[in-house]
């Protein structure tokens, strides 16, 4: 099969869905941009002295793993956070944003075949579109698991059918879950890595979220896997620079494991990576040593969760997100309510039948939503909940 061919039935990316959608119409006030999770908060001010003062590493091409510094700073901050002792040297590489470790995962990690049968990938429905790109790419069949409010908004993969459980090399799972800010527990966890042990397949963990809460910190995959003591090449964890420290363009993550997946992952990287520059190793190094900013960011979150839930509180079927920074709203349809919404107010929001697919004959789950990103100052932020209160929850 070509490229081509493969990517030939792909849904259309929701992005431009969006531009088609909302461009044709007038909007009804000043722009309130609710539709992409790009952190508009502040990063910390030294981050470019960090990198002024480390500049002349642009005379210099960095290493594919990520900078002794960088591996260091990130083995350290895994080990403060979950409690999870990793070498530096083995069990870590820096990433260039953690969309490539998670498009690249399949194709370094996951087998041509399985069982004799065409390899199959477990993603939640909603999804980040990487996962199944990623999927198709490596010549797996991505299978939606839908996240409903039935199940708690994470994917119940006990469900899924043994022969396909039989042939799946891998899961993608997100926690906290993007869109609707659910939260896998500890038990979750080793329900899920105790599936994947007991039918022979890996977890990709994307944990991007994982700093942005309201209560207690989200439990990690790599931590529930080390302390029940499974072998932590089950398990692949993503984290990113983005969201805890926000900083989207700096593209600084990472991915860990054990030694033997991490080995399989560097080989690849060693021919299809693009390193991010040793100044801004440097700067990534410092923001994971550092987590003052990281809890000052979190308070302006809750913040605005908190305005959230005093606008929202009474609307039936509002979800109060544990995690994350999006609002998962119920509407009645999903496209109409972001039309609606962009014509009257100015605001705009992701219908959230574009972070899903229609699956085994149920319908596109996300339909009846609408994504709404509580990313902007705490003013706009306000002032665009109210609008969405107003014109799509009236009292």
């Amino acid at each position: 099969m070509n490229f081509p061919e493969r990517f030939s039935n792909l849904p259309a990316h929701a992005w431009p869905r969006l531009r088609a959608l909302l461009d044709v119409h007038e909007g009804g006030g000043p722009l309130i941009q609710m539709t992409i999770g790009e952190p508009k908060h502040a990063f910390p001010a030294w981050v470019t002295d960090v990198i002024a003062r480390n500049a002349v590493g642009f005379n210099s091409y960095p290493p594919n793993d990520g900078s002794p510094e960088l591996r260091t700073a990130i083995a350290g901050w895994i080990n403060r956070r979950y409690g999870v002792p990793v070498d530096a040297d083995t069990q870590v590489m820096a990433l260039n944003g953690t969309r490539e470790g998670l498009y690249n995962a399949v194709v370094a990690l996951c087998p041509e075949t399985k069982n004799g049968q065409k390899p199959a990938i477990l993603m939640p429905n909603p999804f980040y579109q990487v996962y199944m790109i990623g999927a198709i790419s490596g010549a797996c069949d991505p299978v939606m698991v839908n996240a409903t409010e039935a199940t708690g908004h994470l994917p119940d993969f006990h469900a899924v059918d043994a022969a396909t459980l039989d042939r799946t090399v891998a899961v993608y799972i997100c926690s906290p879950a993007n869109p609707q800010g659910a939260v896998a527990t500890r038990e979750y966890w080793e329900a899920l890595i105790r599936l994947a042990d007991q039918h022979d397949f890996r977890i990709f963990a994307d944990e991007c979220y994982s700093e942005i809460y309201r209560d207690a910190p989200p439990v990690g995959a790599l931590q529930v896997a080390h302390e029940i003591g499974v072998d932590l090449n089950r398990v692949v964890i993503f984290h990113s620079l983005s969201k805890r420290s926000n900083l989207p363009g700096l593209r600084s993550g990472f991915c860990a494991s054990g030694v033997d997946a991490m080995r399989e992952i560097k080989q690849l990287r060693n021919y299809a990576g693009a390193p991010l520059p040793l100044p801004l190793q440097a700067a990534a190094a410092a923001v994971w040593e550092d987590e003052a900013h990281v809890i000052e960011n979190r308070a302006l979150y809750a913040e605005k969760f908190e305005i959230s839930d005093r606008i929202f509180g009474n609307v039936a079927g509002y979800i109060s997100p544990e995690a994350g920074f999006f609002l998962w709203l119920p509407v009645e349809d999903d496209e109409a309510a972001a039309v609606k919404l962009w014509r009257e107010t100015g605001v705009k929001v992701l219908p959230g039948g574009y972070l899903a697919q229609d699956v085994a004959g149920v319908e596109n789950p996300g339909k009846k939503y609408i994504r709404a990103a509580l990313v902007a100052p705490k003013d706009e932020t306000e002032r665009g909940l109210q609008a969405i209160r107003d014109c799509l929850y009236p009292v």
